[in-house]
């Protein structure tokens, strides 16, 4: 059997760059197995799997090589601007299922734009012995991870640590060690770190970050929307960046870099943050078969 396999680049930065997903457009008699075998021989970080639904415009799974996640940033916007260029959807409001519920899905041309859910903040105070093994895991000392604020664990939709850092500088010559940085994900059950400082290489950009995620198999990716979103708010409700739409810069400063851009769209009651909408633009590389 023959998969046949998109490569879309999501989240580009001036048609340029952008993080790279797999996207299989016919799923629905795929096994969970299978799909599994499919991401990790096509080997990015994430290759996400377009089944039918009866509750949402299409049902969307996300595999990395390692195992399911339950979203996946830059796949859904690289499987919505395929579906689009390829006729299955049109403009306008759409939704996708998956494995905890249904969330909304906006395609505005060239854009696409994911719903995540309100943030839900954990602090890792910067004088713990949990804020000692993080620090440890990325070969820091301790006043290195809570430049200006401890690091909190957010989640919009996946779990992320999110780290303060000084400057672009000190993000850039990150060197983390790897097993520790998975130890730690484990413990707290995290998709990964997000190592972010509010230097970026565009002026009016609010922040540059990068992300590591072992636990899931992925060293580092140029992009992650699910990481994004979180950052946006941890900006707006303890940074003092009251601004309601935020662009997040990533990929700029990885070993190959991808200079990849993240639009977020802060939605703001009056008990806070009550929605988020997580966008950018992508475009089809290339396709490949997958032999089963």
């Amino acid at each position: 059997m023959q998969i046949d396999v998109h490569i879309v680049k999501a989240f580009l930065d001036g048609g340029s760059g952008g993080n790279p997903a797999g996207v299989v457009t016919d799923a629905n008699m795929l096994t969970s197995e299978q799909k599994l075998a499919v991401a990790q021989r096509v080997g990015l970080s994430e290759t996400a799997f377009v089944s039918t639904s009866e509750r949402a415009t299409i049902k969307l799974e996300f595999f990395t090589p390692a195992r399911q996640i339950a979203h996946c940033g830059h796949a859904t916007i690289a499987t919505f601007s395929l579906l689009r260029e390829l006729g299955s959807v049109d403009d306008g409001r759409l939704s996708k299922e998956t494995v905890d519920g249904v969330r909304n899905v906006l395609v505005d041309g060239k854009m696409v734009f994911m719903e995540q859910r309100a943030p839900r903040y954990t602090r890792v105070a910067a004088t713990s012995k949990l804020a000692g093994r993080v620090a440890a895991s990325l070969r820091l000392s301790q006043p290195q991870i809570a430049v200006g604020i401890d690091p909190f664990v957010v989640s919009t939709s996946n779990p992320f640590l999110l780290i303060s850092m000084p400057d672009e500088q000190s993000v850039a010559q990150l060197r983390p060690d790897f097993d520790r940085v998975e130890q730690v994900s484990n413990e707290l059950d995290l998709i990964g770190y997000y190592l972010f400082s509010t230097t970026t290489k565009v002026p009016g950009r609010h922040a540059g970050a990068r992300m590591f995620a072992p636990r899931f198999g992925i060293v580092e990716e140029a992009a992650t929307g699910t990481a994004a979103g979180p950052l946006a708010c941890l900006l707006y409700d303890h940074m003092g960046i009251k601004e309601r739409t935020l662009l997040i810069e990533q990929g700029q400063l990885m070993e190959s870099p991808s200079p990849s851009i993240i639009e977020v769209r802060l939605e703001v009651g009056d008990t806070g943050i009550s929605r988020i909408m997580v966008g950018g633009t992508a475009k089809i590389e290339s396709s490949v078969k997958v032999e089963m």
